[in-house]
């Protein structure tokens, strides 16, 4: 199998290292490789229990770096997450 046919593979350890404090995995949620459109994908949830997919392809993987690629995407969707609205002003 070829370096670039690989399917991206991340630990628990190595995902939570990127988490922001009080966001967690989905309980049951493990990482699936999707060897259709070249991504990985996970559920995470953030400290108010929304649900968030990170998805990270394999070019940004080989572009950014394995790591980079996925702290990358956990970062952009804390920056989405503190830009939400709350229940409570709507």
């Amino acid at each position: 199998m070829a370096e670039s046919a690989k399917p991206l593979v991340y630990t628990e350890i190595e995902l939570r290292s990127f988490l922001p404090s009080g966001w967690g995995i989905q309980p049951g949620s493990i990482g699936r490789w999707d060897a259709k459109t070249g991504n990985w994908s996970i559920e995470i949830y953030d400290g108010a229990d929304n649900t968030w997919k990170v998805e990270v392809s394999a070019s940004e993987a080989a572009a950014q770096g394995r790591l980079d690629a996925v702290r990358g995407k956990i970062d952009s969707l804390h920056r989405k997450a503190l830009g939400r609205k709350s229940i409570l002003t709507g």
